[in-house]
């Protein structure tokens, strides 16, 4: 929404939402006509193996794109143990339908964090100052805001992989499971744009909880429920990135021994990763628009086209030849802007609204009326 502009954030992610849901039945059609069941081999009979190369590439760099004081409450210790702890065990599964009712849980933690950004929006927003460009209609950085919001919506990568965990997978039953999915993803993902940003407007960070006070507990609970929701989510990332190295260099089938090995490398080589940045946003943007946008939008419309026999008139046909272009347009344009002109990034430091000069925004036990006697000493000249 910061990049975008307010109003066209919110258009651009229904746009999004939509190329989303429309690619991934694409994908299933074209697998249908093509005769394959795997992301990896539609390309490759479609585009031969220079495509099939082009893809294995794109997803297995996409779990990877992108100083404490205190050892043991520093960022590398967590991240390092909840990786050995959590992550790798359950990375280690061999069959994706094994991991429906972590993601259900992981489902389950995300409601309840946009149920705190809601919160505090409701709480917080008020006593924020608004920036003075917070309601422009359109903004430069539009281009960077698509390859954050494909980031968010893609899952083209695994699809096929839960497609084939259907118990009767059928077009239709893809097409409806898919509707129904992006319906939610995308009130969800309004939800979080709309109250993080009427909350901080210009002031808000590529990673949303870098505009919370430390001291605020709520908060930090919800900090915690994103962490458990990564741990839980990453290991259907890890499958996806296992698959890819199994068909390019094993013939699609790991033995005991190396499913282990690679498994290990591809969680050794993600954690080094995440220890080195400390900054979500660049993350976002470059996974967004090197990875995410021909995912979403160059492929499966390549794909469909070259393999279906429907007039050029068709429906499905006009859709393709107008995500294709677009695709290459936000994978291009984008990724100039995510380096030349990256989101902002606080490095862990707090906002200037949590210093102890000011008041506490934060504090849940704090009574309206003591909150109303603190506001009517607040110089607000600190936060021009």
């Amino acid at each position: 929404m910061k990049q975008a502009g307010f109003p066209l954030g919110i258009l651009l992610l229904f746009w999004v939402s939509y190329v989303t849901d429309f690619s991934l039945i694409l994908l299933i059609k074209g697998a249908a006509l093509s005769g394959t069941d795997t992301y990896q081999s539609l390309v490759n009979r479609t585009f031969g193996f220079p495509g099939y190369l082009l893809l294995s590439v794109l997803q297995f760099l996409y779990p990877f794109i992108v100083d404490p004081e205190n050892l043991l409450i520093g960022r590398h210790l967590i991240i390092v143990l909840s990786t050995v702890v959590f992550t790798l065990p359950l990375s280690l599964y061999r069959d994706i339908a094994k991991l429906g009712k972590i993601s259900l849980i992981s489902t389950v933690l995300t409601t309840l964090i946009l149920g705190i950004v809601v919160a505090r929006g409701v709480s917080l927003g008020p006593h924020i100052p608004k920036t003075e460009d917070a309601w422009i209609f359109a903004k430069p950085n539009a281009v960077q805001a698509v390859g954050v919001m494909s980031f968010a919506f893609i899952c083209h990568h695994n699809c096929f992989l839960v497609y084939g965990s259907l118990e009767e997978p059928t077009v239709a039953k893809w097409s409806h499971i898919i509707h129904v999915s992006t319906l939610i993803s995308v009130f969800i993902s309004i939800l979080f744009a709309t109250c993080g940003y009427l909350t901080f407007t210009g002031y808000t960070q590529g990673d949303l909880f870098e505009n919370y006070c430390r001291n605020d507990d709520l908060v930090t609970f919800g900090r915690f429920c994103y962490g458990v929701t990564v741990i839980l989510t990453y290991p259907i990332e890890c499958f996806v990135t296992r698959e890819v190295i199994a068909n390019v260099f094993f013939g699609g089938n790991l033995s005991s021994v190396c499913h282990i090995i690679v498994t290990v490398v591809i969680i050794t080589v993600a954690t080094l990763v995440s220890l080195l940045i400390d900054c979500l946003g660049i993350v976002l943007e470059l996974n967004g628009v090197l990875c995410a946008a021909p995912l979403i939008f160059i492929i499966p419309s390549a794909c469909y086209l070259k393999l279906s026999e429907e007039p050029r008139t068709h429906s499905d046909k006009i859709m393709s030849c107008v995500m294709l272009p677009i695709g290459a347009v936000v994978m291009a344009v984008g990724f100039v802007m995510a380096v030349t002109s990256p989101q902002d990034c606080s490095h862990g430091q707090e906002m200037f609204y949590c210093s102890p000069d000011n008041f506490s925004l934060t504090n849940i036990s704090i009574s309206h009326l003591q909150l109303t006697t603190q506001l009517s000493i607040l110089n607000v000249s600190i936060f021009q």
